[in-house]
């Protein structure tokens, strides 16, 4: 199956039945978007660090000048650490919402492996990662935005296991 990265983030925000037929796709292409989605969550939380992270971490007069002396190489590790961290949240979220999804193949009467459910996740947590970037930018809580995130990964994932073989 050839799709484009734009195709499958256009699918995984529009049209949660093409998720089902993603089940198949090669581990690489699903790596690739999951990893794709941790650069955008990296960079967008970089972008933040960057706008306003330095003043709260350097914010006693005695180092500020310190710190301007050593900014440059505050950065390089912030953005290690912001990708290992995101990395690690990314995969442990998507693992979840597969084990989660996994209960619901055998009352919905479907076949399908921990490891199919994973990459319907991967492509279903795409709105999620998307709330995680911008939640912050509007008045809610991030209590109410990780429970809106969560609903939609799994409405999107349910959805996406009706297009799922029925079980014989």
């Amino acid at each position: 199956m050839k799709i484009s990265h734009l195709q499958l983030l256009m699918h995984s925000l529009t049209n949660p039945k093409k998720l089902g037929a993603y089940r198949i796709l090669s581990i690489g292409k699903v790596m690739q978007y999951a990893f794709l989605m941790i650069t955008l969550l990296t960079a967008f939380s970089f972008g933040q660090f960057i706008n306003g992270g330095t003043e709260k971490i350097f914010s006693y007069s005695e180092i500020e000048q310190y710190a301007q002396n050593v900014q440059w190489i505050v950065y390089p590790i912030a953005i290690l650490f912001l990708f290992v961290l995101n990395t690690s949240i990314y995969f442990i979220k998507v693992s979840l919402y597969a084990l989660a999804g996994q209960l619901f193949i055998k009352p919905m009467k479907r076949r399908g492996e921990y490891r199919q459910v994973w990459r319907t996740a991967v492509f279903a947590s795409t709105w999620a990662t998307f709330l995680t970037m911008f939640g912050n930018l509007f008045p809610i809580s991030p209590t109410v935005t990780t429970m809106i995130s969560i609903f939609i990964t799994m409405l999107f994932i349910i959805i996406a296991l009706t297009k799922y073989p029925v079980e014989k």
